[in-house]
Formats: structure tokens, sequence, C-alpha cells
């Protein structure tokens, strides 16, 4: 499995999986479909995982997937709470169910001052490798660039896709110039990619999948880390991963795929 620099001295999967809805299950044949995603990933060295105490029980199910394989993953969360009271409460439930946090981001901002206080001290006293922060709207980039400005983090989550590329103005050039590292969030999209492009379109770019196809546009961005699609299906998170053995497209075939994504998007396709 391909790897990127998320920071200094941290290599990370370019590919890995989010838990959001995907891992927010009760029952018992439900959490072995998780334990089988996991596993799948696994198989083919994608150990990037990523969730939130926003997603319900997705933290808890992916501690359980995980088991003795942890230390092997490397796993980012989050902290969102209205209160430092709470933001610590919900640490203490993540060590419970990972024991170490590798990346702990600020979710959507939410009194992100207050919470890099403790995690600062947490991260020092070696319970958190990384911090970050996230947001899923351009209308919140300011203030993102403002905390990437701040040195206090060193890594951001945000959406990026043909259809969502607002990062490309400012928040990926910035995260360039601070050496940030950036996992994208909604790679496949909010809505799920329909009916993509036909056999041999495909083979030109050298994907068997359209959602292989979006995904390797991602990383055909340098100043992508990783992407972090959600899937409950071990047979979608193995051909996912086979973005990450793709050696990128060049300029003119993700403009061929912004076209494709277009055109599946008007219906056209």
């Amino acid at each position: 499995m391909q790897t990127r620099s998320l920071a200094p001295g941290v290599e990370v999967p370019v590919v890995g999986l989010g838990t959001w809805q995907v891992f927010d299950v009760r029952d018992e044949e439900e959490v072995t479909v998780g334990e089988a995603v996991v596993r799948a990933l696994f198989e083919v060295g994608a150990t990037l995982f990523d969730s939130s105490p926003m997603y319900g029980r997705a933290e808890r199910v992916l501690g359980y997937a995980l088991g003795g394989a942890r230390r092997e993953a490397f796993v980012a969360t989050k902290i969102w709470a209205s209160s430092v009271d709470e933001g610590l409460a919900q640490f203490e439930d993540q060590r419970d169910h990972f024991g170490y946090v590798d990346l702990e981001q600020v979710h959507n901002l939410v009194r992100w001052r207050e919470h890099l206080d403790w995690m600062e001290r947490e991260r020092d006293a070696g319970r958190i490798g990384v911090l970050g922060a996230t947001h899923y709207s351009p209308s919140a980039f300011g203030e993102l660039a403002t905390v990437m400005r701040s040195g206090r983090i060193q890594a951001v989550q945000i959406p990026y896709n043909p259809d969502e590329r607002e990062v490309e103005r400012e928040i990926l050039p910035l995260a360039e110039e601070l050496g940030l590292g950036v996992l994208v969030m909604r790679p496949l999209g909010a809505g799920g990619l329909g009916h993509g492009p036909g056999e041999d379109e495909l083979d030109a770019l050298g994907v068997e999948t359209w959602a292989e196809a979006v995904l390797v546009w991602i990383l055909s961005d340098p100043r992508v880390t990783a992407v972090i699609p959600a899937t409950s299906k071990p047979a979608h998170a193995t051909a996912n991963a086979r973005a990450a053995q793709h050696p990128g497209f060049d300029a003119e075939q993700r403009r061929h795929v912004e076209r494709l994504w277009e055109r599946r998007r008007d219906g056209s396709e």
C-alpha cells in the first residue's frame, strides 16, 4: 500500500476507511459486517480508519472490529463537544476504545481554541499523536485557514471531489505551504456515485470501477495525503483500495474524469 506523509515522521496509507453511518450499528450481525470490512482492508494494507463521537456507535464498533490488530492501525478520530468537560469525557471513551489516538481532530471547529489547549497537553503526555481540525462547509474555510496558520495543528480533513472543489482556492495551497497533512472526506460525493462510465472508458483510465477513478482523481493531487471513503461492504473496501496502486492521472486524464462526472451528475450518462 502506497503511503504519504501526514506530519513529520508520520506516514499513513493513501486509502483508508471513513465510518460515518456505516459503523453506527447495533445488532450483532451488523457489527460482524464491520469486522469483515476492517479485515478486508488490513489484507491490502489500508490500515487508516477515521471516526467521531458524532457518528453514534461508530467509535465503539471500530474499536471492537480492530481488536488485537489495533497496534497495526492508524486511528483518526475527533472531539465534537460544546464544552471542555464534554470533550475530555469523549477522549476518555476513545481511550477505552483505542488505547491511543493517532490523530485527534476538532470536529467542525467546535470550540477549537479551548479543545486544542487540553489536546496539546494530552499530546505532550503521549496519549495523542497528531492534532488536526475538520470542516465540511466552504463557509467555514476562512476559520479553518486561521486554525491552520495558528501552528497548533498538523492536519486538516475536508471534502474534495469533482463536485466539491472549493478547497482548491485556499485550503489545499495553504496546506502545501504549511506542510500540513490533508485527509479527504466524502471523496465519492455526498449522494453516492450512481452509474459511471462504460468499461471501455474505465479501461482507458487504467481503473476497474468508477469509484476507483474518482479516488485516483483525488490522489493525483499531490497536496492530498489520503482519502477515506465509507463503506459497509468488504468487496467495495478492497476495490477502493486499488486506487493506492494506480500511478495517478495526468492533467488531461483528470479533466476527462471531471467531464465524466458532469455527464453522470447531469443524467446524460
